[in-house]
């Protein structure tokens, strides 16, 4: 017997079974990044014998820009990092110089966005220090910062530039304090000492700079204004488990956690800032005991979840409808991660249609993992691309603190992009004309020899012998309308190849 769903041959499909096609179909959500692998670089364009640090604390141990790639490293006496230009890959020499000016490890680096030569460090020797790297890179071991800000009475954990504004620097101790700096004149322009009751695990500037979120082991995710020193608005038990969680700001002002339940699994949670009370979505993802660090990409709207300790990278799209936190795929390997960075969108290379780049640590190696949307047209890819926040800051410190709010000066990536090859320019004739070859009367005088044969010369000489007559002048007409006819031919053709090649580019990019 045939099944009750079977649909014999002739006849018209019920409307029940139509349906659960069409349900099944929807199952599949339509997204340009559904597709997206990830694959780790060649051994030779590898990083290899870094000693990555060991120290217990929760932080990337890793920060990379469009030149360099910097790395906190065991150091004896001190603590250090080690600076590489992007390009010098391969074995590393032990006697390579470092950044060495701390009395204690480093315990977190960051790149300023507004150049690419000046990063910033904290460390258990209660400072901060900026630091300016030569241009080709260290020759020398570089053990004199250009500021030294000290400010904080315990270790310093956690440092981020500020995103629009020139030469503004936060920083987060175990003290429960945090400062934010100019760098430009080494002054404490805000302190903010009576915010959290406990250490803070991490801390994110949102778009334009005028808030900030920190998530606290007291359970708790708090949205600061720093200029104002206030809490704008506090969720308690953001995440019920005792273990360290992670909040970000998204581009839309959105806040994504990630953190751990009671029964120490481990979540993931979007919140809108103006109803905390409940989470706009929540996914419990696996029950490993690594934090969760979360890496947001504002013009794709990916995020990219990396466990300390795990030997994979997860990704999902945020999006404005429901479930909102939509799973992409997962990048696994072999050896877990010490630490990952992870390379502005300036540093990608278009041409491949590279959306993201980490720089996973191992214990003795930074290996470079590169994020790829599979495509086949040599076209700029303009909805992979939209233009980014680029190097220039939207205004100075100064503005900042007088209260100026300005969203990050965007840039288009589509100077960056070099086309890998050019196509040869070929016509093919027989497409473009009808099957059957226009036909000329034999009295015409013209001979039916191909056109290739008679010289345009010849041609002119023709016509104007059979114009010379009436007959020849209606000869010469029927022969233009011909043309003209012709003309319109391959135009209309030309219009649907140009249609034809647009659906085909769409089907390979799973547009349709």
């Amino acid at each position: 017997l045939a099944p009750p769903w079977a649909v014999r041959k002739g006849e018209a499909a019920p409307v029940p079974f139509l349906q659960a096609v069409m349900s099944f179909r929807k199952v599949v959500r339509q997204s340009k990044f559904r597709h997206v692998f990830g694959q780790p670089v060649k051994n030779d364009q590898c990083y290899d014998d870094i000693r990555v640090s060991r120290v217990t604390w929760d932080s990337t141990f890793c920060a990379v820009n469009p030149k360099f790639v910097a790395v906190i490293v065991e150091a004896s006496g001190g603590g250090a990092f080690m600076v590489l230009p992007l390009q010098k890959t391969g074995r590393i020499d032990k006697s390579y110089p470092t950044v060495c000016g701390h009395t204690g490890p480093v315990l977190d680096i960051d790149w300023c966005p507004h150049n690419d030569q000046i990063i910033a460090s904290g460390s258990e020797d209660c400072t901060v220090m900026v630091w300016q790297i030569p241009e080709s890179g260290l020759t020398v071991p570089l053990t004199e910062p250009v500021v030294v800000l000290e400010g904080h009475s315990k270790r310093v954990g956690i440092i981020t530039w500020h995103p629009t504004a020139r030469n503004i620097l936060l920083s987060a101790g175990c003290d429960n304090v945090i400062i934010v700096w100019n760098v430009g004149t080494a002054e404490e322009l805000y302190y903010l000492d009576n915010l959290h009751p406990d250490i803070i695990y991490n801390v994110s500037w949102n778009r334009d700079g005028s808030l900030f979120c920190s998530a606290c082991k007291d359970k708790s995710v708090r949205i600061i204004d720093p200029r104002r020193g206030q809490v704008i608005a506090e969720r308690e038990k953001a995440h019920e488990g005792a273990r360290p969680m992670r909040a970000i700001f998204l581009a839309d002002g959105k806040i994504f956690t990630t953190g751990f339940s009671r029964m120490s699994e481990r979540q993931l949670a979007l919140w809108d800032p103006e109803n905390l009370e409940e989470p706009m979505a929540l996914q419990e993802l696996d029950s490993s005991n690594g934090t969760l660090l979360p890496f947001y990409d504002p013009d794709t709207n990916v995020i990219y979840v990396c466990g300390k300790g795990d030997s994979s990278i997860r990704y999902f799209e945020i999006t404005a409808e429901p479930p909102y936190i939509h799973f992409l795929n997962t990048f696994t390997s072999k050896e877990p991660q010490r630490g990952m960075g992870w390379m502005p969108k300036q540093g990608l290379d278009v041409n491949k249609c590279e959306i993201a780049r980490f720089y996973k640590l191992h214990e003795r190696k930074c290996e470079p993992i590169v994020m790829t949307v599979p495509r086949k047209s040599d076209l700029f890819q303009d909805d992979l691309y939209p233009d980014t926040a680029g190097p220039e800051a939207a205004m100075e410190a100064e503005e900042w603190m007088a209260g100026k709010t300005a969203p990050p000066i965007l840039i288009s990536l589509r100077e960056a992009y070099v086309p890998t090859k050019q196509r040869d320019f070929k016509i093919n004739r027989r497409s473009l004309l009808p099957e059957g070859r226009p036909t000329i009367p034999s009295n015409t005088g013209l001979s039916a020899t191909p056109s290739s044969a008679m010289t345009p010369a010849a041609a002119t000489s023709a016509l104007s012998a059979t114009a010379a007559s009436g007959e020849g002048r209606q000869l010469t007409e029927e022969v233009l309308r011909e043309v003209a006819s012709l003309r319109a031919l391959v135009a209309a053709q030309g219009e649907r190849i140009a249609r034809l090649e647009l659906q085909l580019s769409r089907i390979e990019n799973g547009d349709v």
